[in-house]
């Protein structure tokens, strides 16, 4: 059963508009110059910062093209876009290991990275207080 206001009639559809959200960032990475100085001149050089993948940076990249809330195609509102799960789940990972991958790199903040992904290092501290039996008998 296909939702009435699908926006996207196949998954392929939605396949193009993310392909055109890689080719934006690319595009909007031009205003995020970092600047250096290199050589013994120390000449100015500039270069254009790696913009990460977001799925939020994706949705309001449909919403400033006029393509509208997707968000419904994510969650599967009311088992509407069961077509649309394997799109889904491989758009989701691709920006999950564009995320991870810079933050390895070290493009991207690796801290934010960590907790964006949920991939924290968790450690157990436990302290035992051992309570003696009987008390001193220092008198």
């Amino acid at each position: 059963m296909a939702h009435p206001t699908r926006i996207f009639k196949k998954p392929a559809d939605l396949k193009l508009v993310f392909d055109g959200y890689k080719f934006d960032l690319e595009k909007r990475a031009e205003q995020w110059l970092k600047v250096q100085y290199v050589g013994k001149e120390g000449d100015r050089v500039t270069d254009a910062q790696k913009l990460p993948m977001t799925l939020e940076g994706f949705k309001r990249y449909c919403w400033d093209e006029n393509i509208g809330c997707i968000e419904q195609y994510f969650t599967n509102q009311d088992a509407c876009y069961n077509d649309f799960i394997g799109i889904c789940t491989r758009i989701k990972t691709e920006i999950r290991e564009n995320q991870i991958t810079g933050g390895l790199l070290g493009f991207y903040n690796s801290s934010i990275t960590q907790r964006l992904n949920g991939l924290v290092d968790k450690t157990e501290n436990k302290q035992i207080v051992e309570q003696p039996l009987f008390g001193d008998d220092n008198d």
